[in-house]
């Protein structure tokens, strides 16, 4: 597959990811004020079922484009430098949001997800994809 085809489904699933995780912190959460509870319940478990059946399909494609673009950039580690440690701390960072989704998964099925253990997973999970953002846009433009 070409550099191309990798980099843009690497980044419209990122976008993807990243939108629904901003859309859930910044935009769902704060509505739980105004809505009934009942209410709000019944959105989260419908748009937790929704999320379900999308969201893995989005992080196979996230992770294996970007485990096939880490794969051609392996030289940078060889060569190390500031450019292989940005890649690095932002393929552990990858490595981490996709630990926040399986202990999820592992919660939700054990039923011991909790509203609190919920909003401090996805507060964690923003910041780590901001940070990723950043990152992938410091590789640009950090000096040879």
């Amino acid at each position: 597959m070409s550099y191309f085809l990798l980099l843009l489904i690497h980044l419209l699933a990122a976008i993807f990811f990243i939108g629904t995780v901003f859309f859930e912190v910044l935009m769902l959460s704060p509505l739980a004020r105004h809505v009934s509870r009942p209410s709000m319940r019944e959105f989260e478990h419908a748009l937790g079922r929704r999320a379900r059946r999308i969201m893995p399909w989005v992080l196979l494609l996230l992770y294996g484009a970007g485990l096939s673009l880490a794969w051609q950039h392996r030289a940078l580690f060889e060569v190390g430098g500031a450019r292989a440690w940005i890649l690095g701390l932002k393929i552990a960072l990858a490595l981490s949001v996709f630990g926040h989704f399986l202990s999820v998964m592992v919660m939700s099925r054990r039923k011991t997800m909790t509203a609190r253990r919920s909003r401090i997973i996805h507060l964690s999970v923003l910041a780590h994809v901001l940070l990723i953002v950043v990152l992938a846009k410091a590789l640009f433009y950090w000096p040879l």
